[in-house]
């Protein structure tokens, strides 16, 4: 996606991207990127959390007018509801 919104943006349409593997979205060098420090697959928060995917979106969108130089990373203050994921996330043995 990080490719694709490059494209994008060279082509006049703004673009942010909401995700989790903050080094590889920066290092591609996105214009705009909203990092949400959660699970891989879940970049606007957890499952029926609306408040918080609102806040996320939200924070986003409000990116698109705040950012005033390329390459703009802001952290969202979303968490996800307990740091167990972070111990079994992508092992082959976990399950979903």
């Amino acid at each position: 996606m990080s490719l694709v919104a490059r494209q994008l943006e060279a082509d006049g349409i703004s673009t942010v991207i909401l995700g989790s593997a903050r080094d590889i979205v920066e290092e591609i060098g996105v214009p705009r990127f909203v990092f949400t420090d959660m699970p891989l697959g879940n970049p606007c928060g957890p499952p029926y959390d609306t408040e918080g995917q609102f806040d996320n979106v939200a924070l986003a969108m409000d990116l698109v007018d705040s950012a005033i130089s390329a390459r703009t990373t802001v952290q969202s203050e979303t968490t996800w509801p307990d740091d167990d994921w972070r111990e079994t996330f992508m092992r082959p043995d976990s399950s979903p």
